[in-house]
């Protein structure tokens, strides 16, 4: 694991974020200490399409009622 300072990772942040990409994990200090870790991203958690899925089939035989959107709009508004 690198360590690197808060300025050096301000000022190299695109050579940093290629670097996680690639597998590495990459903590940076201020004064020292641990402030922040850049790790790559869990690729299981960045794809939404099961979720958009899941909420589409809960939404199924769902009815907002008789009321126009634009009535439910206006009655937020009140």
């Amino acid at each position: 694991m690198t360590s690197v300072g808060a300025y050096e990772a301000k000022t190299h942040l695109a050579g940093l974020l290629e670097r996680v990409a690639a597998g590495e994990t990459i903590t940076i200090t201020r004064h020292g200490r641990e402030i922040a870790k850049l790790v790559p991203a869990d690729p299981t958690l960045t794809d939404s399409a099961p979720i958009i899925e899941a909420l589409k089939q809960a939404r199924q035989g769902v009815r907002r009622g008789p009321a126009a959107t634009r009535e439910m709009i206006d009655e937020g508004r009140r």
